[in-house]
């Protein structure tokens, strides 16, 4: 049996706080470490979770042989260089998104992933999103043809980001609010690419130069001189189709923040307005046949309450959104996860799970660095259009993973181990 997971948290932030009862909860997990520029939110992460181990650094703790792995959650830019410096260090990494905000960058965590073997993992959720599923499901038979158009987008508004930024970056806050949209694309990019198993090869992208936040947005406002606070993509995809991907900071918009729009194939087409999903087939005559997949898409507890009168008000402001819908294979899930609140339509339990299942396995997890890279590199990419003034641009490709090496499966039906070894242990 492989050695348990000894992992260890940097970024004692409030997104870190959802998962550390999962890593603490999974039976291949053995130890819990923590580290933060501030060491005081790692003692109140300590006396909430009783940790294992407090490091005074990231430094030390990646220097530590008490620990095997590294989770990170840190602020955006410096996902990529810790994930490196972890990597060199032998510990594998989860890493919050996204990879990197440098191609460079990104191309090493490739590099270093293949080097060494050590699992890579980007705790993405948009991959075990429902309706990411469904599409994945129905392509994959075969039955909505060639993937012809998709839309998606994640739809944030920054005025319920401010508290977030002010909390990890203090009187600094508003030179990391200013992230360009387009370095954090892969809520979105990565439902549609996952689902058609395709990759971008060309971009062009324009955006909006916010007018609301000129001290956010701008020249020398932010750390990226970025004046944009939304921008769209269009993507040219390696299998001939065409995908246009938003990321709006600046909307009128609450929840559903992530979410297919559509998925249109030569042969069916999934649509999505609000809480409602549609699927359309066609026949050989160009006859329609609507099905509504609803309830097989959104929330359990979500669907309880359709009839309400009020049900679309709640719903758009995020009532009955965290939990699990019908599609997800909760049943491949830990047991010892039943009790644990989830989060973002039901995802934090697989990213976690596949992460430990990728390393118990020696299995590259559904997320792993080549499909990561793939996920990331376009909106980086896009940027550079947007500012250029929406020029087309190729798309750099890290390619698939070594031929040898299994990718473990998002949508499978049971867990590749059972984790019974790491129970009895």
């Amino acid at each position: 049996m492989k050695e348990k997971i000894r992992i260890g948290f940097v970024g004692c932030g409030q997104f870190c706080r959802k998962f550390v009862p999962l890593f603490q909860a999974h039976p291949a997990v053995e130890y819990i470490a923590l580290t933060d520029k501030f060491l005081d939110r790692c003692l109140d992460y300590d006396k909430e979770f009783h940790v294992d181990k407090i490091f005074n650094s990231f430094d030390e703790m990646i220097a530590s042989d008490e620990i095997n792995s590294v989770a990170i959650f840190t602020q955006r830019n410096l996902h990529g260089e810790m994930a490196i410096a972890a990597l060199k260090a032998g510990k594998h990494v989860y890493s919050a998104v996204p990879m990197a905000l440098d191609i460079e960058e990104i191309k090493e965590i490739v590099r270093l992933a293949e080097e060494t073997g050590l699992t890579y993992s980007m705790g993405e959720t948009g991959i075990y999103r429902p309706a990411a599923i469904y599409c994945r499901k129905k392509y994959s038979t075969g039955e909505m043809g060639s993937m012809v158009y998709a839309e998606a987008q994640y739809n944030h508004d920054m005025k319920r980001l401010y508290d977030v930024f002010k909390y990890t970056e203090g009187k600094q806050w508003k030179k990391m609010a200013g992230l360009p949209p387009m370095f954090y694309p892969t809520h979105s990019t990565s439902m549609v690419l996952s689902a058609a198993k395709t990759h971008a090869v060309k971009v062009a992208a324009f955006g909006y130069e916010d007018k609301m936040d000129t001290d956010i947005f701008g020249e020398g406002q932010n750390y990226w001189d970025n004046p944009l606070s939304n921008t769209a993509m269009l993507l040219k995809l390696d299998n001939g189709g065409v995908a246009r991907i938003s990321e709006n900071r600046r909307i009128a918009w609450n929840v559903p923040e992530t979410y297919i729009t559509s998925f249109n194939g030569t042969k069916a087409s999934y649509e999505c307005s609000l809480m409602q999903h549609s699927y359309i087939k066609m026949d050989e005559q160009g006859d329609a046949e609507y099905t509504d997949v609803s309830d097989l898409l959104n929330p359990t507890e979500l669907t309880k309450h359709k009839g309400e009168k009020d049900f679309l008000q709640n719903a758009v402001n995020g009532r009955w959104s965290e939990g699990e819908a019908p599609i997800q294979i909760t049943k491949r899930l830990p047991e010892e996860f039943e009790a644990i609140e989830t989060g973002h339509a039901g995802t934090h339990k697989f990213m976690v799970d596949d992460f430990c299942q990728a390393y118990v396995t020696g299995k590259l997890s559904p997320t792993n660095a080549w499909q990561a890279a793939r996920y990331n590199i376009p909106g980086l990419v896009a940027h550079q259009s947007a500012i250029s003034g929406g020029a087309v641009m190729d798309v750099p490709d890290c390619g698939n993973p070594p031929a040898n090496l299994e990718v473990l499966s998002a949508d499978r039906e049971a867990n590749e181990n059972d984790y019974e070894s790491y129970r009895k242990a």
